[in-house]
């Protein structure tokens, strides 16, 4: 990101404590973040170095104990559920390694489902989303009756079902096939040519590979 360009997504100084009985656990230790339109940041690290809590922090589904996160020049953290719910779904697109598909729910409706949650922002069709994602002749199905790569590419559908700012991704590649593995960084990327700020929280080295930049956490803390 280039000096002259805001960034869509700053995190300052992220702290994170979990308690349990007298354990006390930092999972983040001041961890600062910017991220501009169009850039893909990667974010690699060993397990429990505080990948996932870093981007419940991003997303707002987790509350900092410490620091703030901001998004589209409005502030994120420390804002009422509701409020945070509104700009997430607004401004920002989650793709988990599993669990973006409502089980009741067919692709299709997912997608319309989180459409409707910002009735009046212009949209991209559900049909249109699952072609670009190679999933269009799911769009009926359940989600129980998809293959883990039809799941990784109907999830990223639901997740750019509002055209976000901002894209989060937890271990998008985790559970798919190389080709599969293929397809979802191409989508990434394109996402990002079009201006969306994508953060991915990874293991994977090709994930790694086709980011702008790559950020590693160790205990909580940037390496």
């Amino acid at each position: 990101m280039t000096a002259s360009v805001a960034p869509v997504l700053s995190a300052r100084s992220l702290y994170r404590f979990f308690r349990a009985g007298e354990e006390e656990t930092l999972a983040l230790q001041g961890v600062g973040l910017d991220v501009g339109p169009g850039e893909t940041v990667a974010v690699t690290g060993p397990s429990g170095s505080g990948k996932t809590t870093l981007l419940n922090c991003l997303a707002g589904l987790d509350e900092p104990d410490g620091g703030a996160v901001t998004v589209a020049g409005e502030r994120l953290s420390h804002r009422p559920e509701r409020e945070r719910g509104r700009i997430r779904a607004q401004c920002i697109g989650i793709m988990f390694q599993s669990g973006n598909l409502l089980e009741h729910l067919t692709v299709r409706d997912n997608i319309a489902l989180v459409q409707s949650l910002v009735p009046a922002r212009p949209r991209v069709p559900p049909q249109v989303l699952l072609e670009r994602t190679g999933v269009a002749h799911r769009a009926g199905a359940l989600p129980r009756q998809l293959s883990g790569g039809e799941a990784a590419r109907a999830g990223l559908a639901v997740a750019l079902a509002n055209t976000p700012g901002v894209l989060l991704a937890d271990e998008p590649t985790g559970e798919v096939d190389g080709e599969t593995e293929r397809r979802l960084l191409a989508l990434l990327r394109e996402r990002a040519a079009e201006g969306t700020a994508v953060v991915v929280v990874t293991h994977s080295r090709a994930v790694a590979a086709v980011a702008d930049r790559v950020l590693r956490l160790r205990d909580g803390r940037w390496t």
